[in-house]
């Protein structure tokens, strides 16, 4: 059993990867790989379609799975940018950990279940200090590594270490079966646990002033996350931070890098007024041209938010619309009207969700996704 314990070095390593050279370079070396190997893997794919003409549904699907993996890998090397610039400003809230969350997983009830992955929660209540954005990331990606690497079903628990009464996240999984440990007892660790996710996983709670500790088995890894600022108790060194206890969105730089937007958009120069208006949030934004096939794009998993043109709105979006409500209370929509320079929060003057006008794109509709994703954090 290896056991890491890397929360005494979160003063140093928090957001200074400059001054960690070795541990730098490799970490670019692992994110060449993790971009180049499954770009590899599309081009011969592409090289055969140019040869053939043809591409059958499987090749297909591995095509977009491999330049997905790509992206990915290029998203969490911008966000270890961030870290390793020294630009946050994190705003610090009370937040329950155990409420927190229990949203994410339900947020992520479609991709798990498209994994085959069975989810078992054991949370109890634990307010916690931290910034709510970063906190957010943390355990999007926290199950986005767990995913990648379990087999059969992942464990969560929030609870609350008896001393130091420090409020304590814990995910367990087998990260292959036990069949495979039965037959060859000597299996080496899965290289998959260190991924680049789980890189960022590591910095990011670093950040946050947290104690991560890993312990990997011949078949199983368990996670522990610390939090050394419980709100339930006098918080040591409170004076300081500061603390916001009404609304107040995280001033980090890129507060919402990561999250996941999809556009339904049909016309071209609407994609591209939306993609302008987002190209500095670090987003991951994919588009389609109709709600058919938003649908078919959540079936396997739901984005953080869904920006959508007016013209698409009608009944077939509200049908869609009441489905994600339905399974997710309070998902992020966010209209696009045709006229006007205006920015409708969701409820004000009995609307149902966000709009913006196509004239304040550039300058509202960031901060319509900040403000409508802060609200559930």
């Amino acid at each position: 059993m290896s056991d890491l314990d890397r929360g005494t070095a979160s003063q140093e390593l928090a957001g200074s990867l400059p001054g960690d050279t070795d541990r730098l370079h490799a970490l670019v070396s692992q994110m060449g790989v993790e971009i180049a190997a499954p770009l590899t893997a599309a081009l011969e794919r592409i090289n055969a379609l140019t040869s053939t003409g043809r591409i059958d549904r499987g090749s297909l699907r591995a095509l977009r799975d491999e330049v997905e993996s790509a992206r990915q890998a290029g998203m969490i090397g911008q966000q270890l940018t961030r870290f390793a610039c020294g630009r946050l400003r994190q705003s610090h809230e009370r937040l329950q950990l155990a409420d927190v969350m229990h949203g994410v997983l339900t947020h992520r009830a479609r991709a798990t279940q498209a994994r085959g992955i069975h989810l078992k929660p054991s949370l109890q209540p634990a307010e916690v200090v931290v910034d709510a954005s970063l906190l957010f990331s943390l355990l999007n990606t926290t199950l986005d590594w767990a995913l990648a690497n379990a087999h059969s079903q992942i464990d969560f628990a929030v609870d609350i270490k008896a001393w130091p009464t420090h409020a304590r996240l814990t995910c367990r999984f087998a990260h292959r079966p036990f069949d495979d440990l039965a037959e060859n007892p000597n299996l080496a660790t899965r290289s998959g646990l260190d991924s680049l996710t789980w890189r960022l996983l590591e910095q990011t709670a670093w950040t946050m002033g947290l104690l991560v500790s890993r312990q990997d088995e011949s078949h199983r890894t368990v996670l522990t996350l610390e939090f050394p600022r419980t709100a339930n108790q006098a918080i040591e060194g409170v004076s300081a931070i500061e603390i916001d206890e009404g609304f107040s969105p995280s001033s980090n730089s890129q507060p919402l890098a990561g999250s996941h937007v999809l556009v339904i958009a049909s016309r071209r120069e609407v994609r591209l007024q939306v993609r302008d208006a987002l190209r500095n949030m670090s987003l991951i934004i994919d588009f389609v041209n109709s709600v058919e096939e938003a649908a078919g794009f959540c079936r396997e998993g739901l984005p953080h938010a869904i920006v959508i043109e007016s013209i698409q709105n009608g009944d077939r979006f509200a049908q869609f619309r009441a489905d994600i409500t339905a399974e997710v209370p309070g998902f992020v929509f966010i209209e696009i009207i045709e006229e006007g320079a205006t920015f409708e929060m969701s409820g004000f003057s009995g609307a149902s969700m966000a709009r913006v006008g196509r004239e304040a794109l550039a300058g509202s509709l960031p901060s319509a996704l900040m403000f409508e994703l802060s609200k559930g954090l």
